[in-house]
């Protein structure tokens, strides 16, 4: 409740010849007029009674602009919130269209609040109905895309991919419009968390990457997002496209610097990784990085399963199912799987022989094209080895044979010719 000193200040306002200024006064002096368990209570009195004094529209935009910006150098967030949203009620009372741009000030307001409290949800949500397209307000591109990219990074905060996605879709139909650096930066950071949100890690390492090299950021956020860059490279599937990503950032010269630098070095090289370092590396991910996939493993035991695998091809020419499954840590028939997919996609190139229960390795780079990692022979190396052996065999037998003859007629064509 207002205290009586607001509630009689308030009835002089109404009754004054000018109560555009008087009301004007009250607002700027309301914290003399107000003790800290009133301030609320006196705030949201003088908003309602600001609309039904008899008061011209364009007065009440100014004084509602005052107001607002005393609720905007008050410390207290709650304070905020609760007098803003209370503002937001009188004025939806209103005309439609008449008070737009106090209503968007108040909502930033109020995002502001609930974003300093780390309430990322209800800021989105608050920031959310912001008039954008109202007719009757002019709003830029670059406001436009301000707002959506707050609303997009405050989804991002509390891990729902799917409203800041939404948000983000209506970004790429106007950003670039837009020639302000900074939210064209903010645009390509909030893509990159999505896609690595989604898990499409090697869109959001190369992503990454970019920004990192942007001499818009910040030294320290450079290696931030170089980081981010590279733990997403780790994450991608194995293969000739993962093989890539690894490369670029191995051979950035700033690599050296991140924790993520031995895992990186490992997986580039195709070195088989220890539960230790895997453990580790662990250590630093984010949830959705360690999220359980459709087959019941997390993201990272996939990755690791995977790259393990093909530092195995590049050590084996043939290895058993169950050799193989305890390599991986897993069982022969989903050793067998896991190799089976790999094949089946690209990012492998061999053979299974299910009768013997051996997987035969072609080696070479794979292609990463569908049904390109299958070998058409047993194994190409090995047959060509074979083939090679039993030429080398027979060209011997001739040669004996020719000497026979040449040295012996007698002894050939007694014995040897048919």
């Amino acid at each position: 409740m207002a205290s009586s000193d607001i509630s009689r200040l308030l009835a002089e306002a109404k009754a004054a010849n000018d109560p555009a200024a008087a009301y004007e006064s009250l607002i700027a002096n309301v914290n003399s007029h107000s003790t800290p368990e009133t301030f609320v209570s006196n705030l949201k009195e003088i908003a309602s009674s600001l609309f039904s004094a008899d008061l011209r529209v364009v007065a009440l935009r100014t004084l509602l602009e005052r107001f607002i910006g005393v609720l905007r150098d008050h410390p207290r967030s709650y304070v905020t919130v609760e007098v803003g949203q209370h503002t937001l009620d009188v004025i939806a009372t209103q005309p439609s269209a008449t008070f737009l741009d106090q209503v968007a000030a108040l909502r930033e307001l109020i995002a502001d609040a609930h974003e300093s409290t780390e309430d990322f949800l209800e800021a989105a949500k608050v920031l959310s109905e912001i008039p954008l397209d109202a007719a009757q307000r002019k709003v830029t591109n670059e406001e436009r895309v301000g707002v959506w990219i707050r609303i997009v990074r405050n989804y991002l905060e509390v891990d729902d991919t799917t409203s800041a996605e939404t948000y983000l879709n209506k970004l790429k139909q106007v950003i670039y419009t837009v020639t302000d650096p900074t939210l064209n930066l903010h645009f390509r950071l909030s893509q990159a968390r999505i896609q690595d949100a989604k898990r499409e890690f090697l869109s959001a390492s190369s992503a990454y990457h970019d920004i990192s090299l942007s001499p818009a950021v910040s030294e320290e956020e450079r290696l931030h997002t170089l980081a981010m860059a590279a733990r997403c490279a780790i994450l991608a599937p194995a293969g000739p496209l993962r093989s890539r990503a690894l490369g670029r950032l191995y051979k950035d010269e700033r690599a050296v610097n991140l924790d993520e630098f031995g895992m990186l070095e490992k997986m580039f090289f195709d070195r088989l990784l220890a539960p230790a370092e895997v453990e580790k590396f662990a250590q630093g991910l984010a949830p959705h990085q360690l999220a359980t996939t459709s087959d019941g493993s997390t993201v990272l035991a996939k990755a690791v399963v995977e790259h393990n695998l093909l530092g195995a091809s590049r050590l084996y020419s043939n290895i058993g199912f169950e050799a193989l499954g305890v390599l991986l840590g897993l069982d022969a028939a989903r050793a067998e799987d896991t190799t089976a997919k790999m094949i089946e996609q690209g990012r492998l190139v061999g053979r299974i022989d299910q009768i013997d229960e051996v997987i035969w390795f072609e080696g070479g780079e794979a292609s990463g094209e569908k049904g390109s990692g299958r070998a058409e022979v047993t194994v190409g190396k090995e047959m060509r080895h074979w083939d090679a052996n039993v030429q080398g065999l027979a060209e011997e037998i001739e040669n004996i044979t020719n000497a026979l003859q040449r040295e012996f007629p007698e002894f050939v064509a007694a014995n040897l010719v048919a």
